[in-house]
């Protein structure tokens, strides 16, 4: 039970904090500012800056593909398009349930407008219990249950895949706008950490849903909601470095606290586009440059990042989307029609996860079924630990 008593005097030093803290922000946004107003100016020489020494420069940073002072407005969707999304939940395995197995359920949704059609609003669960998917990454130091949201990840955009496919087929007598929404990025930075025979069991299906939807023309778009993301503000980086070039293994191996370009590693990228952009507009195309990226082909990644009215949200898609300005305009105005339709969130994303989302109800269904199953196949002393069941049944 939370001593609200003695929270409350923790409270003034938070507060003082983050009034400081914001403070200190402001002070940034307006260096940042500035050094913005010179890339815009520099920008070729910073992108050739950037690729020459891309080798030596030792923090993520993006390439901008258009103007920097880029604000272009999103333009209206036509009223009868299609949108899906999928999104996933879990229930994690557990020594002290009954069984030690995990649930992935993946919601579904597909939302139909001006086209009488009826949405389609489900999840597709499936349970794990064979040694294979309990025990298989611990070879390779992985816990199950970080496993289990790395394939998680991948049975995500798998079924998307399947729907978007579908729909595509089901529409091809009278082709309307598609999009495909799924929340986060695409960029899955999880798999730096992992070892090539791990990825290569999460990767390669993520790809290969990514490539059916190409071929179907379903553009892909990663939604991401109050992101943390700097990318951007390291291409400033560039033009901040005191040094005649951006080497920094030579002139910074350290990361000494003093060098000026530092000043943006706090700063993100929603901070800066806050100030830029108006309500409906979106910001300039960049080319994100992560080292995972390299793992992915052809199928590259760019993002860019939109004035949704309630934030600044950063949008990824696929480079097939990015390189098709049509689709890309397109995408973007199906995407703000859905977030002005979920009140400051994409109503497809929210409702994917509205199904996918295993409750407490749900989850103590989920294991009176498995106890039932297991009582007539003959197991016998089925139920769960003892500390189990003292935690589901306090007598304080």
């Amino acid at each position: 039970m939370l001593d609200l008593t003695k929270l409350m005097r923790q409270m003034q030093g938070l507060s003082q904090h983050m009034t400081e803290e914001a403070a200190a922000n402001r002070q940034r946004l307006e260096a940042a500012q500035k050094y913005l107003e010179k890339a815009i100016a520099t920008q070729d020489e910073l992108v050739e800056q950037q690729e020459k020494w891309r080798d030596r420069i030792i923090f993520a940073n993006a390439t901008p593909v258009e103007p920097l002072n880029t604000c272009i407005d999103i333009p209206v969707p036509t009223k009868v398009h299609t949108v899906i999304a999928t999104d996933g939940s879990q229930i994690a395995p557990s020594h002290h349930e009954i069984a030690y197995c995990y649930l992935l359920n993946i919601g579904r949704i597909v939302l139909h407008y001006g086209q009488n059609r009826h949405p389609l609003l489900d999840s597709l669960p499936e349970v794990f219990y064979r040694p294979e998917d309990l025990y298989e990454a611990r070879q390779w130091g992985i816990r199950t249950e970080e496993w289990m949201s790395y394939r998680r990840t991948a049975s995500e955009a798998t079924v998307l895949a399947e729907l978007a496919c579908q729909v595509q087929e089901e529409l091809s007598t009278a082709p309307v706008p598609i999009l495909a929404m799924v929340d986060g990025s695409l960029i899955y930075w999880f798999l730096e950490q992992l070892p090539s025979d791990a990825r290569n069991c999460i990767l390669p299906p993520v790809l290969e849903a990514w490539e059916k939807m190409r071929l179907a023309q379903v553009p892909l778009m990663g939604y991401l909601s109050a992101s943390r993301s700097i990318e951007g503000m390291n291409f400033l980086r560039l033009i901040a470095c005191p040094h005649p070039v951006p080497d920094c293994m030579t002139f910074c191996p350290n990361q000494q606290d003093k060098v000026p370009c530092k000043l943006f590693e706090s700063l993100r990228d929603t901070t800066i586009w806050n100030s830029q952009l108006k309500p409906g507009q979106r910001g300039p195309l960049w080319r994100s440059n992560s080292r995972i990226i390299e793992l992915y082909g052809e199928q590259k990644v760019y993002f860019c990042y939109v004035h949704v009215g309630a934030e600044i949200a950063r949008i990824e898609v696929p480079a097939w989307v990015a390189e098709n300005t049509k689709l890309f305009d397109e995408s973007l105005g199906l995407m703000l029609a859905q977030v002005q339709k979920g009140y400051g969130y994409p109503v497809a994303i929210a409702e994917a996860h509205n199904q996918a989302v295993v409750r407490g109800g749900d989850k103590a269904r989920f294991f009176a079924l498995l106890e039932r199953q297991m009582i007539k196949a003959g197991i016998k002393n089925v139920g769960t630990s003892f500390k189990e069941a003292r935690k589901r049944g306090s007598i304080a």
